[in-house]
């Protein structure tokens, strides 16, 4: 594990101290924060339509409520968390999970006033090494350009975008024979959830189903008794994984059909743009997209996702 870094940096006649320090669940609130302010900044530039909270009190005092248990599971998961510091002030951070071989770059903010001045870099060093040994690495990452040029110098390379489809639910008919099984968290559930996720994303993720399950309401869907897959619903949705891509409009309409019912105004889902059955099933209910979206990036192809919807918000896959 790399170690506390402290740099000085050299503004005309103002010297400014830099350091890198390993986060802990504390610092939750303070990676939201920097979060929240740096989405702001790219909204504006990218002409995203997605809520950011950072320049209305209330709003990030009821965004924080909602994303709180994401930020805590994510630091007390974390395989790398590493916060960059200016004279003792907060101005980026960096995160990786790593989940059975896979290492993933959860987050990787830097306020606006401090970019393009080395602190990115300092922090993906710490934050996502190649010396972890995993078998695969990856990335969610927007389609900031400064923010690919770094991320492809580590190794990685865009595979697809993923596109937000949302709109307010209605309810609607699903004409399937697939059953809806509501699920709870036993090790039974959580070895069936990873068996799925091993055939279709190459990997199992029992800490962030355990987390997902206390979250939001997870289902599997059987077929004649078999199971054929997974999905989450809740004011927040995803992951989805279907054996079968074409169940993707049921699954689909039973998740508005939730949302309508518990008086959701808004469902939404991230999609991969290669997931055709899904896409084309919402832009044909309506589905509008947003204009921020990402690139799933990875140092090797892998993974089935056209059978896949990715958890939303998009930290983790």
């Amino acid at each position: 594990m790399i170690g506390n870094l402290t740099l000085t940096q050299t503004s005309g006649a103002a010297t400014a101290a830099l350091t890198i320090r390993e986060g802990t669940p504390d610092d939750s609130y303070t990676a939201f924060r920097l979060c929240e302010e740096t989405f702001l900044d790219l909204n504006l530039r990218l002409g995203s339509g997605q809520p950011t909270s950072a320049a209305d009190p209330e709003a990030l005092a009821a965004m924080w409520e909602k994303r709180r248990a994401l930020y805590e599971h994510l630091a007390h998961t974390a395989n790398q968390f590493w916060i960059a510091e200016r004279d003792g002030e907060a101005i980026g951070y960096a995160r990786s999970i790593v989940r059975d071989g896979v290492q993933e770059l959860t987050e990787f903010f830097v306020l606006p006033g401090a970019q393009s001045a080395g602190v990115g870099r300092a922090l993906l060093a710490h934050a996502f090494p190649a010396s972890v040994g995993a078998q695969r690495r990856v990335i969610i990452a927007t389609a900031d350009l400064r923010a690919q040029a770094r991320y492809l110098k580590t190794g990685v390379y865009p595979s697809f975008p993923i596109y937000y489809f949302g709109r307010a639910p209605e309810v609607v008919g699903l004409g399937t024979n697939l059953a809806f099984e509501p699920i709870s968290k036993t090790s039974k559930t959580l070895a069936i959830l990873g068996d799925l996720d091993r055939a279709i994303i190459g990997h199992a993720r029992e800490a962030d189903h355990a987390w997902l399950l206390t979250e939001r309401q997870g289902f599997l869907y059987r077929r004649n008794g078999h199971v054929v897959g997974y999905g989450y619903i809740g004011p927040s949705s995803g992951p989805f994984a279907l054996r079968d891509p074409n169940d993707f409009p049921a699954v689909l309409g039973h998740a508005e059909l939730q949302a309508a019912l518990r008086g959701q105004r808004h469902f939404g889902v991230e999609v991969p743009m290669i997931n055709r059955a899904a896409a084309d099933y919402l832009l044909t209910r309506g589905y509008r997209m947003d204009a921020l979206f990402a690139f799933f990036m990875s140092d090797a192809p892998f993974g089935r996702f056209e059978n896949y919807i990715f958890t939303s918000p998009p930290f983790i896959m």
